[in-house]
């Protein structure tokens, strides 16, 4: 009972702590630079994580499904079911992963550290809105940043579906990419794009969430960086089974409209 009391605490805090940033943003002014420095650092920082998992997610699922279309003598399919299975679940939610913790931990250990040794109460102190000055640029940028680094890290998924298909199952690249435009639609790169959408806005409400919230100096810093990546893996996984869902009703409503 008490971990759903404290679970239920927790997501309430996150949705009250979004509201103000929010607020914030459509009240107060952004200072541009500040974001723009953000946007950069996250995207270079991260980006050769992104790629490099966005090329083995491809590899992977290439050969997932390399195994079972052998049977079937269908390899010409191979490039546009591993693709479209990328876009749409796979890509998105592994890549996520994988920033959540690069950008999220880090984001969270440095605004807990700023916390714990009471930089946020100083800016406070100088009559400045912590939120605006600090929170803001931050969760603009990766919100922007992790959502091209998402879409970045699936076209990397494309390279790597195409290498291993030549490599495991002997498909060349004309062939892989053959049948990608045929199984590949637009829903389908919508459907990837929402999700990155959605997981980018979870991963920035999260890490500043936590680390803005930190308490018990550096022990407590630790702590709120564990809990960024357990709770923003745990909330990406829930946000994929809704855009799920999402995804399936538009898929739904274009067929429906096309008939």
């Amino acid at each position: 009972m008490t971990f759903v009391i404290s679970l239920f605490d927790e997501i309430g805090g996150a949705l009250l702590f979004l509201q103000r940033i929010l607020r914030t943003f459509f009240y107060k002014k952004v200072k541009t630079h500040d974001v723009f420095e953000q946007i950069w650092k996250v995207t270079y920082d991260s980006f050769f994580t992104t790629a490099m998992a966005g090329f083995f997610v491809g590899a992977i699922m290439t050969v997932q499904f390399a195994l079972q279309m052998k049977e079937f003598g269908a390899l010409g399919y191979l490039g546009g079911l591993a693709t479209s299975g990328t876009f749409r679940e796979v890509g998105p939610l592994l890549i996520a992963f994988m920033l959540s913790g690069k950008v999220g931990a880090y984001t969270s250990a440095e605004l807990g550290t700023m916390r714990v040794t009471e930089q946020i109460d100083a800016v406070r102190c100088l009559g400045a809105d912590p939120i605006q000055e600090i929170i803001l640029p931050r969760f603009i940028g990766i919100i922007v940043s992790s959502f091209f680094l998402l879409g970045g890290g699936l076209i990397m998924s494309v390279f790597g579906g195409m290498l291993m298909g030549q490599a495991f199952a002997g498909v060349n690249f004309e062939e892989y990419l053959r049948h990608v435009p045929m199984i590949v639609s637009p829903v389908s790169i919508l459907s990837g794009l929402i999700k990155c959408g959605a997981f980018a806005l979870v991963l920035a409400t999260v890490c500043t969430y936590k680390g803005y919230t930190t308490t018990g100096g550096a022990k407590g810093v630790g702590r709120s960086v564990v809990a960024t990546a357990v709770s923003t893996m745990v909330c990406i996984v829930i946000m994929d089974w809704f855009t799920s869902h999402v995804g399936e009703v538009i898929l739904i409503m274009v067929r429906g409209y096309r008939s």
